[in-house]
């Protein structure tokens, strides 16, 4: 079967995109406590995105992809969210691989179209694998423990790599790593699941966000050609893994999955106070100024939520305010599902209550790069370097 023939948004006329996702969107909700329950990879989740193209949705239109633009990408991954986070979050990841990856003139162009083949013909995933045991983040600085070696047969890969989000479902891993050279190369090299020498561990036993899979992956010796060193450079002459609008990309559609998380919080919230009857009170909560203004509070927070990811999408953000747009969005979505806990009370912290897992997802975007620490004072030093420069 050719990539043209393959499901993607061409065959979705663009008056129906919302209609459907609002469809994936509901399906996904009605199973999302079961993978939260059960923390196990969403198989079912991704073989329904795929039917309808969304895997690939970030793949380019001419390579039988979606070749969707920050704004439809935002709204995909926004429904989906809605209905099951974890699936968003993973999407997400595979969207961001995607986005950039045919303008890349690190990748041998045979890779990055095999890459983006897999994913339109069969719904492949890959993500980035960085985070390490001793080192955590690299976005705090520092060398990886995962070691790359040359050999005339090919690289040989060892290391330990953490909070490997979609583990169990992806056909790609993107491993961050460096070489045994004395100034080492460091970056990516590109590796397939399947190759011997890799096993998970199933650590990720978290809060929330629970069928991520984010578990430790171990490669031992793992052996790939040569060319699969896709994206490195000199320790001693980095490069940016990510330019400015890939930074905004990931700052908007990371933040548009806990939005979402507190939409759905919030959907539950009106219904409950719609239905809630108290015997003494003879009417539904609803009626209650006390919940009226709390109702209000949290859809002010959605709009401003809103407001800013829509603007951002659309191209009116500077991606200089990237950092500082996750920082809000984020902050006012854990706001608005604390708002809706405290309104509920008992029922809402039921372990029968959806709102419950709405709460223990979104405290989940607390632990996305760049954290709460790391904005404010990148932008508290950005002031300070401004004044310093206004004054020479």
């Amino acid at each position: 079967m050719s990539l043209s023939s393959q499901p993607s948004l061409r065959s979705v006329e663009v008056a129906n995109f919302e209609a459907l996702l609002e469809s994936i969107g509901a399906q996904l909700a009605a199973t999302a406590h079961i993978y939260d329950e059960s923390g196990a990879f969403p198989h079912d989740n991704f073989k329904l995105l795929h039917e309808h193209g969304l895997v690939a949705l970030t793949v380019p239109k001419a390579l039988g992809g979606g070749g969707a633009n920050l704004a439809q990408a935002r709204k995909a991954i926004s429904a989906i969210a809605k209905g099951e986070p974890s699936t968003a979050l993973i999407l997400v990841m595979q969207y961001l691989q995607h986005t950039r990856l045919q303008d890349s003139k690190n990748w041998p162009q045979a890779l990055r179209l095999k890459v983006a083949e897999d994913a339109v013909r069969e719904g492949a995933l890959i993500n980035a694998l960085r985070v390490e045991p001793d080192l955590g983040t690299p976005a705090r600085g520092g060398l990886p423990a995962t070691i790359a070696r040359r050999t005339t047969a090919g690289w040989r890969i060892s290391g330990r790599k953490i909070y490997s989000t979609g583990s169990h479902g992806l056909s790609w891993l993107s491993v961050w790593a460096r070489s045994s050279d004395e100034d080492p190369l460091v970056g990516a090299w590109l590796v397939r699941k399947d190759t011997p020498g890799i096993s998970i561990i199933d650590t990720w036993d978290h809060l929330g966000m629970r069928a991520t899979c984010s578990h430790e992956v171990v490669f031992d010796n793992v052996l790939v050609p040569l060319d699969h060193a896709v994206s490195v450079s000199p320790w001693s002459a980095p490069q940016a893994e990510l330019d400015g609008d890939g930074f905004l990309w990931m700052s908007v559609l990371l933040s548009s999955v806990y939005d979402a998380v507190a939409q759905a919080a919030r959907d539950w919230l009106v219904g409950f106070l719609e239905q809630r009857t108290p015997s003494n009170l003879g009417a539904a909560l609803s009626t209650l100024p006390r919940f009226q203004e709390t109702v209000g509070h949290i859809d002010t927070l959605l709009f401003a939520n809103r407001s800013l990811l829509d603007a951002a999408a659309e191209g009116h953000t500077p991606a200089a305010n990237a950092a500082q747009l996750k920082f809000l969005v984020t902050g006012n979505a854990i706001r608005a599902v604390e708002l809706a806990i405290e309104a509920s009370g008992n029922p809402g912290l039921s372990r029968h209550s959806p709102l419950q897992r709405h709460y223990r997802d979104v405290l989940c975007s607390r632990v996305h790069t760049p954290q709460n620490d790391a904005v404010l004072q990148g932008v508290g030093k950005a002031v300070f370097a401004q004044r310093q420069k206004e004054r020479s």
